[in-house]
């Protein structure tokens, strides 16, 4: 059975069979993660879609004190290795195979830097993630524009749920990402990426509206909430 832990924000644990999965650990510095109890917080892998600040997050803390490997793509993992990070790189179109199951990149519509000494470090593409776990597939899509790819996603993949930006401004707004329900051809949702700032104007009731007539099912969690 896969449980899946909304964190705030674009961040996720997903966790069936004994085995923790973080996706974009953004913790320190979420408003949105302020009042959860993460210090503790044991994971065996972190996912990782793109470098900005709200979705590194704590992955270097997270994955150093658990000894977890980052999942991530090429230029990310070269970065990572610098600060004496384990790292499992691949890039968009690859998968593998890993003991609890498959992980797939996906495209993604975004950027992917950082700025560290006063240097903007551009670290490649930006990615999503088709993750196969407890006989699941769960689709993060990270940070993207809507991209009509996201039919050939559904139709290969056949992703059970997907999570999906809605906060507008920086990736798409709930108009959008009813488009992409449409296209991947789930039948449940999970909005992110959206009201942890007042730039990101998107609300999962908007997005319930327009998926509705789809016979769609969003699943809104509140941070620290769980889901099975």
């Amino acid at each position: 059975m896969l449980n899946l832990t909304f964190l705030g924000h674009s961040a996720f644990l997903l966790e069936a069979g004994g085995v923790t999965l973080a996706l974009d650990p953004f913790l320190t510095g979420n408003p949105l993660a302020a009042g959860l109890d993460t210090a503790g917080l044991r994971v065996n892998y972190v996912l990782l879609t793109h470098v900005h600040g709200d979705h590194l997050g704590d992955t270097i803390a997270l994955a150093s004190r658990c000894k977890a490997p980052v999942v991530c793509n090429f230029e990310v993992g070269c970065y990572l290795q610098t600060k004496g990070i384990e790292v499992v790189t691949m890039h968009i179109g690859g998968a593998k195979l890993f003991p609890f199951g498959r992980i797939k990149l996906t495209q993604a519509l975004h950027g992917n830097s950082l700025i560290e000494n006063g240097k903007v470090l551009s670290l490649g593409n930006p990615n999503g993630f088709v993750v196969n776990l407890g006989g699941k597939n769960v689709y993060h899509a990270g940070d993207t524009g809507l991209f009509s790819d996201m039919k050939l996603i559904g139709e290969i993949y056949k992703p059970d749920i997907a999570f999906l930006p809605i906060g507008d401004h920086f990736t798409m707004d709930p108009l959008q990402a009813a488009k992409a329900v449409e296209l991947l051809g789930v039948k449940q949702v999970v909005p992110m990426h959206y009201g942890t700032f007042p730039l990101l104007t998107g609300t999962p009731d908007r997005l319930e509206s327009l998926v509705a007539p789809l016979g769609v099912e969003v699943l809104t969690l509140k941070p620290g909430e769980t889901a099975g």
